[in-house]
């Protein structure tokens, strides 16, 4: 499932990453080799409120600096895009109590689908199955913190030039499953991220629908280079791998509770 990406993919796909990160954030403080993004509206949310090394930057210097900028929340997370960055941040950051794990980024290699039949919804429309599909994945999560993750989709509509929440809906009218588009068309780039399926639709096609019409949108966008994340430990990547990405590259993530 792993290719070798051409010399000009991966830097389209870090600086769009970059980006996300900046755009989405209530705040940014810069340092050597990477920034950290904050939103203090979400601090429980990790994908608010962490470092992101996009560059060169001291691995011994790395853990006393996600404690100076991260100090006022309840865990400590460090994205590392580089691979020979992450190799000499990885001791610094692990004998600081940070365990590894890693992320894919997989391109969409195959044929552009048809769309599947999903429309664009509204914080309020997802609100409710969102919460729920929260609930599931992490037991015994507090209202708080389930509030933040969900609310936090408002910050992501200032992630990217073109931001589209998906859905599927049943025959009932019910949500099924979602996902986020983020369209660049101006430089022909597409992210695609939080593919969740209702516990009560899974093994019915709907993640699939869902899917087929975010990468029909963005090539219909005229953006020809299409990528998701998928967790190197859990089993999604396989499945986008039949849907047609592959691998391409790998973010490090480095996490303290």
């Amino acid at each position: 499932m792993t290719s070798r990406p051409t010399d000009s993919e991966l830097p389209r796909i870090h600086g769009f990453l970059s980006d996300f990160h900046r755009r989405q954030a209530n705040r940014v403080v810069d340092f050597p080799g990477g920034f950290a993004a904050l939103d203090d509206r979400y601090t429980h949310s990790r994908g608010n409120n962490h470092l992101l090394v996009d560059g060169s930057t001291d691995p011994e210097a790395l853990p006393a600096r996600a404690e100076e900028l991260l100090g006022h929340l309840p865990h400590r997370l460090v994205y590392v895009i580089d691979d020979e960055v992450a190799a000499a941040c990885r001791g610094p950051l692990e004998r600081a109590g940070y365990a590894h794990a890693a992320t894919y980024l997989m391109r969409h290699t195959g044929p552009v689908p048809a769309h599947g039949g999903a429309r664009s919804v509204g914080l309020d429309e997802l609100r409710a199955p969102a919460s729920e599909a929260w609930r599931r994945f992490l037991p015994g999560v507090s209202d708080e913190e389930v509030h933040h993750l969900v609310e936090r989709r408002a910050a992501r509509l200032g992630a990217a030039e073109d931001v589209r929440f998906l859905a599927v809906h049943t025959q009932d009218g019910e949500v099924a499953s979602w996902v986020d588009l983020y369209l660049d068309p101006a430089a022909g780039i597409a992210g695609i991220e939080d593919l969740v399926t209702a516990e009560a639709h899974l093994g019915q096609g709907h993640a699939g629908r869902v899917l087929d019409t975010a990468l029909h949108l963005a090539a219909e966008a005229g953006c020809d280079l299409r990528f998701l994340t998928a967790n190197e430990a859990a089993w999604p990547h396989r499945w986008y791998g039949r849907k047609g990405f592959a691998v391409v590259d790998t973010i490090h993530c480095f996490e303290r509770a």
